[in-house]
């Protein structure tokens, strides 16, 4: 099973790189991270999907938490969620074949977003089944290249996700959540 994380981090230098180095260092297999700017520009949003067969998710978001430029971390695994991604597929389509792969499209709300004499490039942002099954389908016409951002998740209406560690919640390492907001304490490299 799959597990999705969503970690607040400091908007900041160095931030993704101290976190890939812990998962280095844990030897968390990462599925997918996907990385962007929030509506605070002093912080950035983390989607984190770990396989759960080789790391739990608490395991994840406890070591997490000892890196100073994490805000917060929930785990949104089996809540109400929305969980999307992005997903580029350059096909073969000669001008015989693009009625085919136009319904398609269609059909899974996705979008043609550039067509070349002999190739069409797909785009669809969906769940990750949707996705799967509009590759699969596109498959026989001659895949030529795939790009997917990974998942980007946020939980529906005001709910929080799931906090493993106990105090856990923003705020929890408090010098990132000043340097956030703009206080500027000073910020050791890494606690472990």
């Amino acid at each position: 099973m799959r597990q999705t994380l969503i970690a607040t981090v400091e908007n900041k230098p160095g931030v993704l790189n101290r976190v890939s180095s812990l998962f280095r260092r844990r030897n968390f297999n990462i599925d997918s991270l996907n990385v962007g700017r929030t509506e605070n520009p002093a912080v950035s949003r983390m989607t984190i999907v770990v396989d759960s067969r080789d790391t739990e998710a608490r395991m994840v978001e406890a070591n997490l938490y000892k890196l100073v430029n994490v805000i917060d971390v929930q785990d949104v695994t089996n809540q109400k969620a929305v969980l999307r991604e992005l997903a580029l597929i350059k096909v073969e389509a000669a001008p015989a074949a693009r009625g085919e792969i136009l319904s398609l499209a269609n059909i899974f709300e996705a979008s043609v977003v550039d067509v070349g004499a002999d190739t069409l490039v797909v785009q669809i942002v969906a769940g990750e089944d949707r996705v799967n099954s509009l590759v699969e389908l596109l498959r026989p016409c001659g895949i030529l290249e795939i790009v997917r951002t990974g998942h980007v998740a946020m939980m529906r209406g005001r709910a929080d996700g799931v906090r493993h560690t106990p105090g856990a919640g923003p705020g929890m390492n408090g010098h990132a959540l000043e340097a956030a907001n703009g206080d500027q304490p000073p910020i050791s490299p890494e606690r472990s």
